[in-house]
Protein backbone atom coordinates (compact mmCIF):
# COMPACT_ATOMS: atom_id res chain seq x y z
CA UNK A 1 0.00 0.00 0.00
CA UNK A 2 1.23 3.37 -1.41
CA UNK A 3 0.55 6.44 1.10
CA UNK A 4 1.25 10.02 -0.15
CA UNK A 5 3.40 12.68 1.14
CA UNK A 6 2.70 13.81 4.82
CA UNK A 7 2.30 17.45 5.00
CA UNK A 8 3.12 19.47 7.69
CA UNK A 9 0.34 21.64 9.63
CA UNK A 10 1.91 24.90 10.33
CA UNK A 11 0.00 27.53 12.89
CA UNK A 12 1.11 30.66 14.83
CA UNK A 13 2.99 29.87 18.26
CA UNK A 14 1.64 29.77 21.57
CA UNK A 15 1.78 33.04 23.43
CA UNK A 16 4.75 31.28 25.65
CA UNK A 17 6.85 31.20 22.63
CA UNK A 18 5.49 34.17 20.93
CA UNK A 19 8.15 37.03 19.56
CA UNK A 20 5.70 39.25 21.91
CA UNK A 21 6.67 36.98 24.88
CA UNK A 22 10.02 37.29 23.86
CA UNK A 23 10.11 40.59 23.35
CA UNK A 24 8.72 41.07 27.12
CA UNK A 25 11.59 38.74 28.77
CA UNK A 26 14.27 40.39 26.92
CA UNK A 27 13.60 43.90 27.67
CA UNK A 28 12.85 43.13 31.34
CA UNK A 29 16.66 41.12 31.71
CA UNK A 30 17.61 44.07 29.92
CA UNK A 31 16.63 46.80 32.27
CA UNK A 32 17.11 44.64 34.90
CA UNK A 33 20.72 44.26 33.68
CA UNK A 34 21.21 48.28 33.43
CA UNK A 35 20.03 48.41 37.21
CA UNK A 36 22.45 46.10 38.48
CA UNK A 37 25.11 48.25 36.55
CA UNK A 38 23.87 51.66 38.10
CA UNK A 39 23.09 49.90 41.51
CA UNK A 40 27.34 48.43 41.66
CA UNK A 41 28.89 52.14 41.92
CA UNK A 42 25.12 53.59 44.00
CA UNK A 43 26.00 51.38 46.58
CA UNK A 44 29.58 51.94 46.72
CA UNK A 45 28.56 55.81 47.09
CA UNK A 46 26.06 54.98 49.32
CA UNK A 47 29.06 53.04 52.00
CA UNK A 48 31.33 56.36 51.34
CA UNK A 49 28.31 58.68 52.26
CA UNK A 50 27.57 56.85 55.50
CA UNK A 51 31.36 56.32 56.68
CA UNK A 52 31.93 60.62 55.46
CA UNK A 53 28.64 61.62 57.72
CA UNK A 54 29.98 59.59 60.45
CA UNK A 55 33.39 61.63 60.13
CA UNK A 56 31.02 64.78 60.33
CA UNK A 57 29.24 63.56 63.27
CA UNK A 58 32.83 62.61 64.99
CA UNK A 59 33.74 66.07 64.22
CA UNK A 60 30.76 67.76 65.81
CA UNK A 61 31.16 65.48 69.03
CA UNK A 62 34.64 66.17 69.27
CA UNK A 63 33.10 70.08 69.20
CA UNK A 64 31.42 69.65 71.84
CA UNK A 65 34.82 68.10 73.63
CA UNK A 66 36.49 71.35 73.28
CA UNK A 67 33.72 73.36 74.45
CA UNK A 68 34.18 72.34 77.82
CA UNK A 69 36.93 74.26 79.91
CA UNK A 70 39.70 71.66 80.73
CA UNK A 71 38.52 68.98 77.81
CA UNK A 72 37.24 67.25 79.53
CA UNK A 73 33.06 65.16 79.82
CA UNK A 74 31.48 63.27 82.27
CA UNK A 75 31.01 59.99 81.00
CA UNK A 76 27.21 59.85 80.73
CA UNK A 77 27.97 62.90 78.28
CA UNK A 78 30.78 60.58 77.01
CA UNK A 79 28.53 57.55 75.61
CA UNK A 80 25.61 59.91 74.42
CA UNK A 81 28.24 61.98 72.33
CA UNK A 82 29.13 57.99 71.03
CA UNK A 83 25.72 57.04 70.55
CA UNK A 84 25.28 59.30 68.68
CA UNK A 85 28.13 58.93 66.56
CA UNK A 86 27.65 55.45 66.34
CA UNK A 87 31.19 54.74 67.38
CA UNK A 88 33.49 52.81 69.87
CA UNK A 89 35.90 55.54 69.52
CA UNK A 90 36.69 58.64 68.06
CA UNK A 91 40.08 61.04 67.48
CA UNK A 92 40.41 64.22 65.64
CA UNK A 93 43.74 65.48 64.97
CA UNK A 94 44.48 69.62 63.50
CA UNK A 95 47.29 71.19 62.08
CA UNK A 96 48.05 73.22 64.77
CA UNK A 97 46.89 71.19 67.84
CA UNK A 98 46.85 67.55 69.10
CA UNK A 99 44.67 65.15 69.00
CA UNK A 100 41.13 64.64 70.79
CA UNK A 101 39.36 61.87 71.39
CA UNK A 102 36.68 60.11 72.86
CA UNK A 103 36.12 56.50 73.24
CA UNK A 104 33.17 54.54 74.77
CA UNK A 105 35.28 51.03 74.21
CA UNK A 106 38.49 49.95 73.59
CA UNK A 107 38.63 47.88 70.16
CA UNK A 108 40.25 44.78 69.31
CA UNK A 109 43.05 43.97 67.56
CA UNK A 110 41.17 42.78 64.76
CA UNK A 111 40.19 45.94 63.02
CA UNK A 112 39.43 46.04 59.66
CA UNK A 113 41.03 49.72 58.34
CA UNK A 114 39.84 51.96 55.14
CA UNK A 115 41.57 55.60 54.28
CA UNK A 116 38.43 57.36 52.41
CA UNK A 117 41.34 59.42 51.24
CA UNK A 118 42.43 56.80 49.26
CA UNK A 119 39.23 55.50 47.55
CA UNK A 120 39.19 54.60 43.87
CA UNK A 121 35.72 53.74 42.15
CA UNK A 122 36.14 50.21 41.42
CA UNK A 123 37.53 50.23 44.66
CA UNK A 124 34.59 51.51 46.58
CA UNK A 125 32.46 49.31 44.91
CA UNK A 126 34.94 46.17 45.99
CA UNK A 127 34.72 47.30 49.53
CA UNK A 128 30.65 47.77 49.15
CA UNK A 129 30.19 44.29 48.00
CA UNK A 130 32.65 42.68 50.61
CA UNK A 131 30.64 44.56 53.43
CA UNK A 132 27.40 43.13 52.03
CA UNK A 133 28.90 39.30 52.32
CA UNK A 134 30.06 38.98 55.23
CA UNK A 135 28.20 38.80 58.64
CA UNK A 136 28.15 42.50 59.92
CA UNK A 137 30.51 41.48 63.08
CA UNK A 138 33.97 43.04 61.95
CA UNK A 139 34.93 46.20 63.55
CA UNK A 140 36.05 48.78 61.10
CA UNK A 141 38.14 51.43 60.94
CA UNK A 142 37.58 54.79 58.65
CA UNK A 143 39.98 57.32 58.52
CA UNK A 144 39.42 60.76 56.50
CA UNK A 145 38.93 64.84 56.38
CA UNK A 146 36.33 65.80 57.97
CA UNK A 147 33.31 66.90 55.51
CA UNK A 148 33.29 70.80 57.62
CA UNK A 149 36.98 71.35 57.14
CA UNK A 150 39.20 69.62 55.06
CA UNK A 151 42.15 70.60 57.46
CA UNK A 152 41.01 68.71 60.14
CA UNK A 153 42.20 64.56 59.94
CA UNK A 154 39.35 62.28 61.35
CA UNK A 155 39.32 58.69 62.82
CA UNK A 156 36.52 56.70 63.35
CA UNK A 157 36.46 53.32 64.82
CA UNK A 158 32.66 51.67 64.57
CA UNK A 159 31.23 48.49 64.30
CA UNK A 160 30.11 47.14 60.60
CA UNK A 161 26.87 45.40 61.30
CA UNK A 162 24.86 48.93 61.60
CA UNK A 163 26.42 50.10 58.17
CA UNK A 164 25.99 46.15 56.83
CA UNK A 165 22.27 46.93 57.80
CA UNK A 166 21.40 50.12 55.51
CA UNK A 167 23.04 48.89 53.07
CA UNK A 168 21.12 46.05 52.88
CA UNK A 169 17.74 48.75 53.12
CA UNK A 170 19.05 50.19 50.67
CA UNK A 171 19.42 47.32 48.18
CA UNK A 172 16.05 46.25 49.13
CA UNK A 173 14.24 49.70 48.16
CA UNK A 174 16.73 50.01 44.94
CA UNK A 175 15.99 46.18 44.04
CA UNK A 176 12.02 46.71 44.55
CA UNK A 177 12.48 50.39 42.47
CA UNK A 178 14.24 48.79 39.40
CA UNK A 179 11.78 45.77 39.47
CA UNK A 180 8.98 48.86 38.73
CA UNK A 181 11.19 50.67 36.77
CA UNK A 182 11.57 47.11 34.42
CA UNK A 183 8.06 46.08 34.70
CA UNK A 184 7.00 50.03 33.68
CA UNK A 185 9.65 50.00 31.21
CA UNK A 186 9.19 46.97 29.84
CA UNK A 187 5.00 47.17 29.41
CA UNK A 188 5.61 50.54 27.54
CA UNK A 189 8.49 49.02 25.37
CA UNK A 190 6.25 45.59 24.48
CA UNK A 191 3.03 47.33 23.60
CA UNK A 192 5.02 49.68 21.64
CA UNK A 193 6.96 47.20 19.64
CA UNK A 194 3.67 45.07 19.41
CA UNK A 195 2.07 47.55 17.77
CA UNK A 196 4.21 48.52 15.19
CA UNK A 197 6.24 45.22 14.78
CA UNK A 198 4.90 42.02 16.42
CA UNK A 199 1.50 42.06 15.18
CA UNK A 200 1.84 43.30 11.41
CA UNK A 201 4.55 40.34 11.83
CA UNK A 202 1.77 38.21 13.02
CA UNK A 203 -0.56 39.74 10.28
CA UNK A 204 2.44 38.43 7.58
CA UNK A 205 2.70 34.87 9.38
CA UNK A 206 -0.77 34.17 9.23
CA UNK A 207 -0.91 35.16 5.27
CA UNK A 208 2.37 33.58 4.24
CA UNK A 209 0.45 30.34 6.37
CA UNK A 210 -2.55 31.03 4.88
CA UNK A 211 -1.56 30.95 0.88
CA UNK A 212 0.62 28.16 1.89
CA UNK A 213 -2.46 26.35 2.28
CA UNK A 214 -4.83 27.60 -0.53
CA UNK A 215 -2.58 29.60 -2.99
CA UNK A 216 -5.36 29.84 -5.83
CA UNK A 217 -7.19 31.66 -3.40
CA UNK A 218 -6.69 35.46 -4.11
CA UNK A 219 -9.16 36.57 -0.92
CA UNK A 220 -6.68 35.46 1.44
CA UNK A 221 -4.41 37.75 0.53
CA UNK A 222 -2.71 40.25 3.27
CA UNK A 223 -4.42 43.83 2.94
CA UNK A 224 -0.90 45.83 2.92
CA UNK A 225 -0.72 48.78 4.96
CA UNK A 226 0.67 52.04 3.84
CA UNK A 227 3.42 52.53 6.14
CA UNK A 228 6.83 53.64 4.70
CA UNK A 229 9.07 51.88 6.89
CA UNK A 230 10.65 48.26 6.28
CA UNK A 231 7.29 46.44 7.73
CA UNK A 232 5.51 48.32 4.97
CA UNK A 233 7.95 47.56 2.75
CA UNK A 234 7.58 43.59 3.40
CA UNK A 235 3.82 43.28 3.11
CA UNK A 236 3.80 45.34 -0.13
CA UNK A 237 6.21 42.59 -1.43
CA UNK A 238 4.33 39.96 0.03
CA UNK A 239 1.26 40.55 -1.68
CA UNK A 240 3.74 40.85 -4.59
CA UNK A 241 5.32 38.01 -4.09
CA UNK A 242 2.04 35.68 -3.65
CA UNK A 243 0.12 37.42 -6.90
CA UNK A 244 3.58 36.29 -8.97
CA UNK A 245 3.44 32.86 -7.62
CA UNK A 246 -0.02 32.77 -8.43
CA UNK A 247 0.27 33.97 -11.95
CA UNK A 248 2.69 31.48 -12.52
CA UNK A 249 1.32 28.81 -10.57
CA UNK A 250 -2.13 29.34 -12.77
CA UNK A 251 0.35 29.22 -15.72
CA UNK A 252 1.91 26.34 -14.75
CA UNK A 253 -0.93 24.19 -13.84
CA UNK A 254 -2.38 25.35 -17.87
CA UNK A 255 0.54 24.22 -18.94
CA UNK A 256 1.20 21.42 -17.51
CA UNK A 257 -2.16 20.38 -18.70
CA UNK A 258 -1.30 21.69 -22.18
CA UNK A 259 1.55 19.44 -21.95
CA UNK A 260 0.07 15.65 -21.34
CA UNK A 261 -2.18 16.73 -24.61
CA UNK A 262 0.78 17.93 -26.57
CA UNK A 263 2.71 14.86 -25.59
CA UNK A 264 -0.12 12.44 -26.54
CA UNK A 265 -0.40 14.58 -29.91
CA UNK A 266 3.47 14.47 -30.22
CA UNK A 267 3.26 10.52 -30.09
CA UNK A 268 0.48 9.96 -32.48
CA UNK A 269 2.24 12.51 -34.66
CA UNK A 270 5.71 10.58 -34.93
CA UNK A 271 4.28 7.62 -35.70
CA UNK A 272 2.39 9.29 -38.76
CA UNK A 273 5.30 11.41 -39.38
CA UNK A 274 7.61 7.92 -39.90
CA UNK A 275 5.05 6.21 -41.57
CA UNK A 276 5.15 9.42 -44.15
CA UNK A 277 9.22 9.27 -44.17
CA UNK A 278 9.12 5.68 -45.23
CA UNK A 279 6.34 6.10 -47.91
CA UNK A 280 8.60 9.50 -48.96
CA UNK A 281 11.61 7.53 -49.10
CA UNK A 282 9.81 5.54 -51.89
CA UNK A 283 9.92 8.66 -54.44
CA UNK A 284 13.54 8.86 -54.29
CA UNK A 285 13.22 5.70 -56.55
CA UNK A 286 10.52 7.01 -58.96
CA UNK A 287 11.49 7.24 -62.17
CA UNK A 288 9.65 10.78 -62.59
CA UNK A 289 12.49 13.25 -62.14
CA UNK A 290 10.39 16.02 -60.78
CA UNK A 291 9.30 13.41 -58.11
CA UNK A 292 13.10 13.09 -57.38
CA UNK A 293 13.57 16.18 -57.52
CA UNK A 294 11.24 17.10 -55.14
CA UNK A 295 11.68 14.53 -52.60
CA UNK A 296 14.52 15.19 -50.71
CA UNK A 297 12.99 18.62 -49.65
CA UNK A 298 10.11 16.78 -48.46
CA UNK A 299 12.09 14.00 -47.10
CA UNK A 300 14.06 16.68 -44.98
CA UNK A 301 10.50 18.89 -44.09
CA UNK A 302 9.51 15.31 -42.60
CA UNK A 303 12.93 14.90 -40.74
CA UNK A 304 12.78 17.76 -39.07
CA UNK A 305 9.26 17.28 -38.09
CA UNK A 306 10.26 14.18 -36.60
CA UNK A 307 12.96 15.61 -34.58
CA UNK A 308 10.69 17.88 -32.96
CA UNK A 309 8.43 15.84 -31.94
CA UNK A 310 11.16 13.36 -30.75
CA UNK A 311 12.97 16.28 -28.53
CA UNK A 312 9.31 17.70 -27.48
CA UNK A 313 8.65 14.20 -26.10
CA UNK A 314 12.15 14.08 -24.54
CA UNK A 315 11.65 17.25 -22.85
CA UNK A 316 8.01 16.53 -21.20
CA UNK A 317 9.29 13.12 -20.36
CA UNK A 318 12.53 14.06 -17.80
CA UNK A 319 11.79 14.64 -14.56
CA UNK A 320 14.14 16.27 -12.02
CA UNK A 321 17.92 15.47 -12.97
CA UNK A 322 19.21 12.45 -10.97
CA UNK A 323 22.99 12.62 -11.25
CA UNK A 324 25.70 9.71 -11.16
CA UNK A 325 28.63 11.21 -10.35
CA UNK A 326 32.35 10.49 -11.65
CA UNK A 327 35.90 12.24 -11.56
CA UNK A 328 36.95 11.92 -14.74
CA UNK A 329 39.61 15.26 -17.13
CA UNK A 330 37.43 17.49 -18.53
CA UNK A 331 39.74 18.26 -21.16
CA UNK A 332 38.81 14.51 -22.51
CA UNK A 333 34.55 15.14 -22.52
CA UNK A 334 35.07 18.11 -24.48
CA UNK A 335 37.78 17.01 -27.21
CA UNK A 336 35.08 13.79 -27.67
CA UNK A 337 31.98 15.96 -28.18
CA UNK A 338 33.72 18.05 -30.50
CA UNK A 339 34.69 14.44 -32.32
CA UNK A 340 30.88 13.32 -32.77
CA UNK A 341 28.61 16.70 -33.40
CA UNK A 342 27.48 15.93 -36.66
CA UNK A 343 28.67 17.65 -40.09
CA UNK A 344 26.52 19.31 -43.17
CA UNK A 345 22.79 17.98 -43.74
CA UNK A 346 20.54 19.17 -41.38
CA UNK A 347 23.31 19.70 -38.50
CA UNK A 348 23.37 23.37 -39.90
CA UNK A 349 27.88 23.13 -39.03
CA UNK A 350 29.23 23.77 -42.23
CA UNK A 351 32.28 21.35 -43.73
CA UNK A 352 35.23 22.35 -42.15
CA UNK A 353 33.67 23.97 -39.10
CA UNK A 354 34.99 21.53 -36.69
CA UNK A 355 39.00 21.98 -38.01
CA UNK A 356 38.79 25.57 -36.72
CA UNK A 357 37.43 25.08 -33.02
CA UNK A 358 40.60 25.41 -30.68
CA UNK A 359 39.97 23.46 -26.65
CA UNK A 360 42.31 25.31 -24.46
CA UNK A 361 41.86 23.26 -21.33
CA UNK A 362 44.68 21.91 -19.14
CA UNK A 363 45.09 17.97 -19.18
CA UNK A 364 44.90 17.67 -15.60
CA UNK A 365 41.44 19.54 -15.03
CA UNK A 366 39.50 16.81 -13.49
CA UNK A 367 35.49 17.57 -12.19
CA UNK A 368 33.22 15.65 -10.17
CA UNK A 369 29.74 15.07 -12.30
CA UNK A 370 27.64 13.41 -14.21
CA UNK A 371 29.76 12.24 -17.59
CA UNK A 372 26.92 11.91 -19.57
CA UNK A 373 24.39 15.07 -18.81
CA UNK A 374 27.67 17.40 -18.77
CA UNK A 375 28.02 15.74 -22.27
CA UNK A 376 24.70 16.79 -23.42
CA UNK A 377 25.46 20.53 -22.11
CA UNK A 378 28.92 20.87 -23.61
CA UNK A 379 27.53 19.33 -26.87
CA UNK A 380 24.60 21.56 -27.10
CA UNK A 381 26.53 25.03 -26.37
CA UNK A 382 29.23 23.98 -28.84
CA UNK A 383 26.91 22.58 -31.24
CA UNK A 384 25.01 26.11 -31.41
CA UNK A 385 28.39 27.85 -31.82
CA UNK A 386 29.51 25.82 -34.71
CA UNK A 387 26.55 26.54 -36.22
CA UNK A 388 26.58 30.39 -35.67
CA UNK A 389 30.35 30.86 -36.40
CA UNK A 390 31.90 32.63 -38.93
CA UNK A 391 35.04 31.45 -38.46
CA UNK A 392 36.34 30.29 -35.24
CA UNK A 393 35.15 28.63 -32.08
CA UNK A 394 37.34 28.56 -28.69
CA UNK A 395 36.53 26.75 -25.66
CA UNK A 396 39.06 27.56 -23.09
CA UNK A 397 39.04 27.70 -18.99
CA UNK A 398 37.99 30.35 -17.14
CA UNK A 399 39.15 30.55 -13.36
CA UNK A 400 36.89 32.77 -10.85
CA UNK A 401 37.56 33.07 -7.34
CA UNK A 402 34.77 30.56 -5.98
CA UNK A 403 35.41 28.09 -8.67
CA UNK A 404 36.23 27.29 -12.21
CA UNK A 405 34.16 28.02 -15.46
CA UNK A 406 34.66 26.83 -19.33
CA UNK A 407 34.29 29.49 -21.96
CA UNK A 408 32.54 28.91 -25.26
CA UNK A 409 33.29 31.57 -27.75
CA UNK A 410 32.23 32.54 -31.88
CA UNK A 411 33.08 34.99 -33.69
CA UNK A 412 29.92 34.69 -35.29
CA UNK A 413 26.91 38.03 -35.70
CA UNK A 414 25.78 37.52 -32.54
CA UNK A 415 22.43 36.48 -31.55
CA UNK A 416 19.15 38.60 -31.83
CA UNK A 417 17.34 40.43 -29.21
CA UNK A 418 14.44 38.50 -29.29
CA UNK A 419 16.46 35.27 -28.75
CA UNK A 420 18.32 36.96 -25.26
CA UNK A 421 15.57 37.73 -24.21
CA UNK A 422 14.16 34.18 -23.97
CA UNK A 423 17.49 32.35 -24.06
CA UNK A 424 16.50 29.80 -21.63
CA UNK A 425 13.14 29.50 -22.67
CA UNK A 426 12.03 26.09 -23.82
CA UNK A 427 10.46 26.71 -27.82
CA UNK A 428 11.22 30.20 -27.93
CA UNK A 429 14.89 30.77 -27.47
CA UNK A 430 16.19 30.21 -30.30
CA UNK A 431 18.43 32.18 -32.96
CA UNK A 432 17.93 29.71 -36.10
CA UNK A 433 15.06 28.74 -38.25
CA UNK A 434 13.22 25.39 -37.44
CA UNK A 435 15.30 24.89 -33.83
CA UNK A 436 12.75 24.55 -30.80
CA UNK A 437 14.94 26.42 -28.05
CA UNK A 438 15.51 23.33 -26.36
CA UNK A 439 19.20 22.66 -26.34
CA UNK A 440 20.25 25.96 -24.27
CA UNK A 441 17.12 25.17 -21.45
CA UNK A 442 18.57 21.16 -21.10
CA UNK A 443 22.02 22.79 -20.54
CA UNK A 444 21.03 25.44 -18.36
CA UNK A 445 19.55 22.43 -16.46
CA UNK A 446 22.05 20.23 -15.96
CA UNK A 447 24.63 23.28 -14.93
CA UNK A 448 22.20 24.25 -12.35
CA UNK A 449 21.96 21.00 -10.81
CA UNK A 450 25.42 20.61 -10.36
CA UNK A 451 25.29 23.45 -8.46
CA UNK A 452 27.20 25.47 -11.83
CA UNK A 453 25.00 27.80 -14.06
CA UNK A 454 25.14 29.17 -17.47
CA UNK A 455 25.11 32.57 -18.78
CA UNK A 456 25.54 34.59 -21.71
CA UNK A 457 28.63 36.76 -20.90
CA UNK A 458 27.73 38.83 -24.32
CA UNK A 459 26.64 38.35 -28.03
CA UNK A 460 27.69 41.18 -30.50
CA UNK A 461 28.63 41.55 -33.81
CA UNK A 462 32.08 40.12 -33.19
CA UNK A 463 30.49 37.53 -31.38
CA UNK A 464 29.17 35.24 -28.36
CA UNK A 465 30.24 34.31 -24.97
CA UNK A 466 28.70 31.83 -23.11
CA UNK A 467 30.16 30.82 -19.54
CA UNK A 468 29.64 27.66 -17.87
CA UNK A 469 30.75 27.65 -14.63
CA UNK A 470 31.05 24.79 -11.70
CA UNK A 471 31.22 25.40 -8.06
CA UNK A 472 35.01 25.04 -6.51
CA UNK A 473 33.45 21.67 -4.57
CA UNK A 474 33.52 19.82 -7.78
CA UNK A 475 36.64 20.57 -9.44
CA UNK A 476 40.01 19.31 -8.35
Amino acid sequence: MTTGPVTAKFSLPPLARSLSAKLLVLTVAFVMLAEVLIYCPSIGRFRLVYLQERLAAAHLAILALEATPDQMVSEEIERELMAHVGAYAVSLKKPDRGRLMLMVEKPGTDVVSFDLREGSFFGLIRDAFATLLTDGTRTIRAVGVSPQDPEILVDVVLPEGPMRDAMLDYSVRILALSLVISLFTAALVYLSLHRTLVRPMRRITASMVSFRESPEDASRDLQPSDRDDEVGLAERELVSMQEGLRAALMQKTRLAALGIAVTKINHDLRNILSTAFLMSDRLTRSEDPDVRRLAPPLIAAIDRAVSLCTQTLNFAREGPLQLYLTRFPLGDLIEEVVEAIPVGGESGVAEGAKERISVVIPPDLEIEGDREQLYRAFQNVIHNALVATGSHVGVRLHNEANGVAIDIEDDGPGLPPRARENLFTPFAGSARKGGTGLGLAIARDIMVAHGGDIELIRSDQEGTLFRLSFPRGDTL
